[in-house]
Order: C-alpha cells, then sequence, then structure tokens
C-alpha cells in the first residue's frame, strides 16, 4: 500500500436545459438526470421560488440537496452601470466555487436551466467559469422563442427567409437598423423595453406583423398582436415575433 488515501473522480456538472416551460417538452436525458440527481442547483431572484426549480416541482428525488443561486440585483442597478458587472461577476464567482468545491468531492451537481443553457442563459457565466476545471458538460433544449413561435400557429421562416434574434435591451436606433435588415425576427429580453421595441418595428414598418408572446407553453400563455399592447412593463417570459413571408412553392 502507498499509504495515500484514494481522491475521488471529480463529479460533472450538468447544465439540463428545460425547455420553454412545460414539463412534458423537457428531453429524455433531462427528465433522466433530474430525477436521478441527488444536487441540484437554481438560479432565482430573491423571495421567489424561481421558474426553473417551479418546472420540476414533483420530480426531485426526496434526499436531493439543493443550492439556490439567488441573484444580488435584477433591476436594481442599470446593466450600463459598471457597478452591475461587478457585482454579478462576484456573486457568479461565489457560486463557481460553491459548485466547483461539489464536484472536487466526487459529485454531480445538475443546474437546472431554463430554455436552452446556451441560449442567453446564466448557465453560460458558470460554463465558461468551470470549464477546464472541472467536468461539465450540457443538455440542449427546445428554445422558448421556438415555443413562442408555434404558440401563433404560423411558422417563423419561408424558403431563403433570414431569421434575427434580438436582445430588446439594445439602443432603439440598433434595433431599427436591424429589424429592416431582416426577414423574420424574434426580440428577447422585452420587459421594460416594450415601448422601444414597439417604436423600432414602426420605423420600420413591421409593427402591424408584430406578435407579443407572453409565457408560451406555460399557465397564463397569451398571444397579442403588439399594436394592441399597453406600453407596461411585459411579463419576464415574453417574445416579439415577426414572421417571415419568403419563398414558397
Amino acid at each position: 500500500m502507498s499509504g495515500q488515501q484514494d481522491v475521488a473522480s471529480p463529479g460533472t456538472v450538468w447544465g439540463v436545459g428545460l425547455g420553454p416551460g412545460d414539463p412534458d417538452l423537457m428531453s429524455v436525458r433531462a427528465d433522466r438526470l433530474i430525477r436521478a440527481a441527488r444536487n441540484v442547483a437554481f438560479f432565482r431572484k430573491a423571495g421567489h421560488d424561481g421558474r426553473a426549480r417551479c418546472i420540476v416541482e414533483g420530480m426531485l428525488h426526496p434526499s436531493v440537496t439543493e443550492f439556490r443561486m439567488e441573484y444580488p440585483v435584477t433591476t436594481e442597478i442599470p446593466f450600463t452601470d459598471a457597478r452591475y458587472g461587478a457585482v454579478l461577476s462576484a456573486f457568479y464567482a461565489d457560486c463557481v466555487a460553491h459548485l466547483r468545491a461539489l464536484s472536487q468531492t466526487g459529485e454531480d451537481v445538475v443546474v437546472l436551466c431554463e430554455g436552452d443553457p446556451f441560449f442567453y442563459g446564466s448557465f453560460i457565466h458558470l460554463h465558461t467559469r468551470l470549464a477546464g476545471i472541472v467536468p461539465v458538460r450540457v443538455v440542449p433544449a427546445i428554445t422558448g422563442m421556438s415555443a413562442a413561435w408555434t404558440a401563433t400557429g404560423m411558422p417563423i421562416t419561408w424558403g431563403d427567409d433570414v431569421l434575427t434574434v434580438l436582445c430588446g435591451t439594445l439602443p432603439e436606433s440598433e434595433l431599427a437598423r436591424r429589424i429592416a435588415d431582416s426577414d423574420a425576427l424574434v426580440v428577447m429580453k422585452v420587459g421594460r423595453n416594450i415601448a422601444k421595441i414597439r417604436q423600432a418595428l414602426a420605423t420600420t414598418d413591421r409593427l402591424d406583423d408584430a406578435w407579443l408572446v407572453e409565457c408560451a407553453t406555460m399557465p397564463g400563455e397569451r398571444l397579442m398582436r403588439l399594436g394592441d399592447v399597453r406600453d407596461c412593463p411585459a411579463p419576464y417570459f415574453s417574445i416579439v415575433l415577426v414572421h417571415g413571408k419568403g419563398r414558397r412553392p
């Protein structure tokens, strides 16, 4: 005997996509990993259960250990303020330290991710900090935008249509420029940016073709013409769509 203690192989940190919200739309692999997990982690706003955690209600093992990653800021500091990045960077570093410590004891961890982990999700900030240090694997999922255009009952693209995905946080002039260059359009991060998005679409004569989809596949799903919607903030899970009208046989 060497006299040295065996060191456990590091556990895997899994970024598991939950899809747009309806548990029935999870992948088989996601369902299997979630039900078998002994450690799960998920983001949430302080004082809230968190959408990711709500999606998996009733699926977790009775002895599971939950790690709640509570955002230190959401809208309290403008994202253009240098403090915003500094606060979130420190937050992600703390989350990574916890996940890394678990992995190094040989424990696997399932990080619950709304939508797809690599599509505008918070998990990407964990992945970039963990990759190459501990094993990290990602389970892809149906995106919220796919669920949203399915809710309209119309194809988002035809033939050679160019589909553009934009963030509503962009300046109005930049939104309008990119909208003008696109056939089909998805706008994410609508929230408090709804008035700016509406104006950019009006400027490019696309407002009459725009739809707002709220909470696609979830309870409370709503589909409305954007032109008929007031300028009050849209729910977090809201997406604006403009369908393409391209080449058809």
